[in-house]
């Protein structure tokens, strides 16, 4: 679990976001503070997201996420406070970092919510690989990305 900040109307908003050991996105949400509350709702969403309480959660140092995790997710989680463990994390937040940027800001906190939110949703299926060590032949990933784009403008063409 990582956050990562973005200018909405010119002030900074943070990105929280969460990804599984094998580096499948758990949640995100978008907040205009980085405080207990904040980490609070997160854990909470990402737990309702996935229906299971992890065994281990990886942050940084915030002094919010050691009381967020005891009180939402329970005691016995293990918290790991590592730079090098969320490495993997740390680099995810390119794509949408990478998006965001030429674009300069948001106008609105509920559209940068929708679209970080559903930028990172379709990342997560758009991605050839179900885990984070498995290699994809160059053939087979521009197969798998077909398909995939192609059930994803289905589904847009029927909203």
């Amino acid at each position: 679990m990582d956050e990562t900040y973005l200018k909405v109307r010119g002030h900074w908003a943070y990105l929280y976001r969460a990804i599984d050991r094998d580096g499948k996105l758990v949640d995100t949400m978008l907040s205009e503070q980085r405080d207990m509350a904040a980490a609070q709702t997160f854990f909470r969403s990402a737990k309702a997201a996935t229906g299971i309480t992890p065994d281990q959660v990886t942050t940084d140092d915030h002094g919010s996420y050691p009381r967020a995790i005891r009180t939402v997710l329970g005691r016995r989680v293990v918290h790991r406070t590592s730079a090098y463990k969320n490495n993997r994390l740390e680099q995810d937040h390119r794509g949408v970092k990478g998006r965001t940027r030429c674009m300069r800001s948001f106008k609105s906190f509920g559209s940068a919510a929708r679209f970080c939110k559903s930028h990172d949703e379709l990342r997560n299926f758009l991605r050839p690989r179900t885990r984070y060590d498995q290699s994809v032949s160059a053939s087979r990933g521009r197969l798998l990305h077909l398909r995939r784009a192609t059930i994803v403008l289905a589904v847009l063409e029927a909203a």
